[in-house]
C-alpha cells in the first residue's frame, strides 16, 4: 500500500517508544508529511504498517467518522499494533456507539463543568501551596516537586481515592503508557495496568455497598443499554479516568514551564495580565500536545484525507502535527498566549472528546494562576530528557528554578 503521490521511505518508526521519545519525528517530519497527505508506514520488526493522517482536516474528519473508524480494537499504537484492546467495548475510550454513547453519558454526570467550578478553590490552594513551598528554593525537579503531585491528587479527589494510596497509584500510572528508563519492558507496563485495574476492583465493592456523588458510584449504580455494569468494567473505566487525569496533566504541566521558559515576552504578557489565563492554557496544550496520537481500524472501506483505506487497517491520528498545521492556525510554530480562535485537537474532536477536558484546563490554569502570583522569571534546563512513550509527550525531569 501506498500514499496518494507515491511510495514515502519513512525512516523513522513511530511506533517505536525510544526512537519516539528520543529524537522524536520533529517539526520537518511532521510539515512534509502533511504535504504528502495520509501516508503508509511500512511494517517494522514484528509490528505491522498503519495509515499516517497529519493534516488538521483529514484527523478532525478522521474523528468524527465513527462509522468507518473503530475505537473498540485500541486506541494507541502501542497497545494496537500488538492486537485487539483487551478492554474494547468495556472501557469509555476503547468503545464504539451505541453504547460508547450511553456510557459517557453516565459518566460525564460526575465530572461536568459544574463539578469541577466545585473544585477550583481546592486546584488553586493546591497549586499555591506547592508553587510557593518551591519559590527561591534553588534549582530543583519541577516534574518530581510539582507535575506529579498536582494531578494525581486532582483525579484522585474526583475519584474519592484514600490519601495513603495516591502515591503508589501514581507510581504504577507512570509505567503504563511511558517509562522514565529503557531497562522498562513490556511486562512491566502490563502489571502495573493490572495493578491499577486490581485497586479499582476493590473500590468499586466498596462503593457499591457505601455509594458517593463520584464517578465510580456512578458507574457501579447506573446502567448502560439496561444492563448493570460489571465490577471489571467499572475498574476499567476507573483506570481510563486515572490515567488520562494524572499522565497528561503531568505532560502539559511540564511542557508549560518549559515554553515559559523559552518564551519570556509571553511569560511577561502573562504576568502583567494582558492575557487571559484560559486563552493561555488553549495555547499551552496546543503547543504541548500531550497525547501525540490515537488509532483507530477501519471497519470497512473508507477514505481519509483523499486516500483509500481497507477494511482492517490501523489508522493513526497525530495531534501533534495537527496542532502544528500552517492551514489551520496562522505561525503555528510560536506560541502566542493570546491566540484566539484556538480549535485544537489537544483533547481530540468529536464523540471521543475527552471527558476530563474541563478538570485538565482548570488544573493548568490554577498553577499559571499561582506561577504568576509568586514567580518572577522561570529558569529551566534546556535540554530535558524526555518519556519514552509513542503516546506522551513530556519529560522525564525538568531542572527548574523558580525566581521570586
Amino acid at each position: 500500500m501506498v500514499s496518494a503521490d507515491g511510495v514515502w521511505p519513512i525512516e523513522q518508526d513511530l511506533a517505536d517508544p525510544a526512537f519516539m521519545g528520543g529524537t522524536g519525528a520533529g517539526d520537518d517530519f511532521w510539515a512534509e508529511s502533511r504535504r504528502r497527505g495520509v501516508t503508509w508506514h511500512e511494517p517494522r520488526s514484528d509490528r505491522p504498517g498503519f495509515w499516517i493522517v497529519s493534516r488538521y482536516r483529514d484527523v478532525r474528519d478522521a474523528y468524527v467518522n465513527v462509522d468507518g473508524l473503530s475505537s473498540s480494537r485500541g486506541t494507541v499504537l502501542d497497545v494496537l499494533l500488538r492486537g485487539p484492546d483487551s478492554a474494547g467495548g468495556k472501557m469509555l475510550a476503547v468503545t464504539d456507539p451505541p453504547r460508547h454513547r450511553e456510557l459517557r453519558i453516565l459518566m460525564a454526570r460526575a465530572l461536568s463543568p459544574e463539578y469541577v467550578r466545585r473544585m477550583e478553590p481546592t486546584l488553586l490552594r493546591r497549586s499555591r501551596q506547592l508553587v510557593r513551598r518551591w519559590v527561591g528554593s534553588g534549582e530543583f525537579d519541577f516534574v518530581e516537586s510539582i507535575a506529579d503531585r498536582l494531578p494525581i491528587e486532582t483525579i484522585c479527589d474526583v475519584l474519592q481515592v484514600p490519601a495513603s494510596d495516591r502515591t503508589m497509584l501514581m507510581e504504577w500510572n507512570k509505567q503504563t503508557l511511558s517509562s522514565t528508563s529503557l531497562d522498562d519492558t513490556l511486562l512491566d507496563a502490563l502489571n502495573a495496568r493490572n495493578e491499577i485495574i486490581l485497586y479499582f476492583i476493590d473500590l468499586v465493592e466498596e462503593r457499591r455497598a457505601a455509594p458517593g456523588d463520584d464517578p465510580i458510584s456512578a458507574l457501579a449504580h447506573g446502567r448502560v443499554q439496561d444492563e448493570q455494569l460489571s465490577t471489571e468494567d467499572i475498574a476499567l473505566n476507573c483506570y481510563s479516568l486515572i490515567l488520562g487525569g494524572d499522565e497528561s496533566s503531568r505532560m502539559s504541566a511540564t511542557s508549560a514551564v518549559r515554553a515559559l521558559h523559552g518564551h519570556p515576552d509571553q511569560w511577561r504578557s502573562l504576568k502583567s495580565g494582558s492575557v487571559d489565563y484560559d486563552t493561555a492554557v488553549e495555547e499551552l496544550i496546543r503547543w504541548a500536545t500531550p497525547a501525540m496520537h490515537f488509532a483507530r481500524t477501519a471497519e470497512k472501506d473508507v477514505t481519509v484525507g483523499g486516500t483509500r483505506i481497507a477494511r482492517g487497517d490501523v489508522v493513526s491520528l497525530w495531534n501533534a502535527s495537527a496542532n502544528r498545521d500552517e492551514e489551520a492556525f496562522d505561525d503555528p510554530g510560536s506560541l502566542n498566549l493570546s491566540r484566539r480562535p484556538n480549535k485544537h485537537l489537544g483533547f481530540g474532536w468529536g464523540p471521543h472528546f475527552c471527558l476530563g477536558a474541563a478538570l485538565g484546563r482548570a488544573s493548568l490554569k490554577y498553577l499559571l494562576q499561582a506561577l504568576a502570583e509568586s514567580v518572577a522569571s522561570i529558569e529551566t534546563e534546556e535540554h530535558p530528557q524526555r518519556v519514552y512513550s509513542n503516546f506522551l509527550y513530556g519529560y522525564r525531569s525538568l531542572r527548574t528554578t523558580l525566581v521570586p
